[in-house]
């Protein structure tokens, strides 16, 4: 079975100038007990596309499920079965962990004491135990990361939207949300997960849709995704520019394609269709001819490569839209 299934999400927003269409004509289908990463910069739709699957925004056109539940039918039935950690801690800084986890469990309507057994079980799973008498406020960015998380498990959803959930983590904190997430699909739970980090859609990801302006422009596995811009390429830096034509002729020889030059940081790439074999022959050619490199790579396309290839920008960048400006961004 899905847990979701969406077809021709439209969303616009209007102001007295323009209109943005946020989403425009949005397919996707995530089987249950998988990770589907939504990946786009800011302002592609991620968050708005979160924001409907999750009932808190109308879609203008379309129609998705959601465990079963149709998302313009039956939204009571599918707050019943999700959980939802967005871009910024939804917690109060001005109660403890505890409390805020028991807060949470009386929102989803558990009784006092299932909602104080729950939060002592989340504490213990996010690994704040020790904070957990402890206000808010007093809270590093990573533990109030995990608190919000423990918040949006607090029901135990089924299917758990997470929008940008390491949004500002240190790497270290970064890597062990990632292990958490893992546990969680280990146990059964679908995750959504939108984010800019091309690493994070590799390292959980079992399918990644790549949005930008409110489309979709590519989806497949990671795997699948570099296939598109190619296989393995050989890099090589030259250390002398009276070199570069030589090298870039045993370069065209060796791989059966001719190199692409960087001027600036004279790096030149090819094509590996031999894999490491071209490298060793391109290698011993250089030295053979008296060309010194100050570097040589054996290197895989990334999620960057995609999504630069895809959009003609990088991942990271910003791109500024009326969404944004609405208090919308994706």
């Amino acid at each position: 079975m899905d847990a979701i299934t969406a077809e021709g999400l439209v969303k616009i927003y209007r102001t007295r100038k323009s209109e943005v269409r946020a989403l425009d004509g949005v397919d996707l289908t995530v089987p249950e007990g998988t990770v589907l990463g939504l990946l786009g910069p800011n302002g592609a739709g991620k968050t708005t596309a979160v924001r409907i699957l999750a009932t808190l925004l109308k879609p203008d056109a379309g129609r998705a499920t959601i465990s079963g539940f149709d998302l313009a039918r039956q939204p009571d039935d599918i707050r019943r079965v999700i959980g939802l950690s967005g871009q910024y801690a939804a917690v109060d800084e001005n109660l403890t962990g505890r409390e805020n986890l028991w807060l949470f469990g009386r929102l989803y309507q558990l009784n006092s004491v299932e909602a104080t057994r729950r939060a002592t079980e989340l504490l213990t799973q996010f690994d704040l135990v020790d904070a957990a008498d402890r206000v808010v406020k007093t809270y590093s960015g990573g533990m109030r990361r995990r608190l919000d998380l423990g918040s949006a498990l607090i029901g135990r959803p089924r299917l758990l939207f997470l929008d940008e959930p390491t949004t500002g983590l240190d790497p270290r904190s970064r890597i062990g949300m990632w292990e958490v997430l893992r546990e969680l699909v280990r146990a059964g739970v679908t995750l959504l997960l939108t984010t800019q980090y091309l690493e994070e859609a590799d390292e959980l990801a079992d399918r990644i849709v790549v949005i930008d302006h409110g489309k979709i422009i590519a989806r497949g596995t990671s795997d699948e995704l570099k296939s598109q811009v190619g296989g393995e390429r050989i890099e090589v830096v030259i250390r002398d520019r009276a070199s570069i034509d030589v090298a870039r002729e045993l370069l065209a020889r060796d791989a059966g394609e001719n190199p692409t030059l960087d001027e600036h940081t004279r790096k030149m790439t090819v094509p590996a269709l031999g894999g490491a074999q071209t490298l060793v022959q391109i290698v011993r050619d250089l030295d053979e001819a008296d060309i010194h490199i100050d570097d040589i790579a054996l290197r895989r396309p990334t999620l960057d490569d995609v999504f630069l290839a895809l959009t003609g920008h990088a991942a990271e960048e910003e791109v500024a839209t009326t969404e944004a400006t609405a208090g919308s961004a994706a």
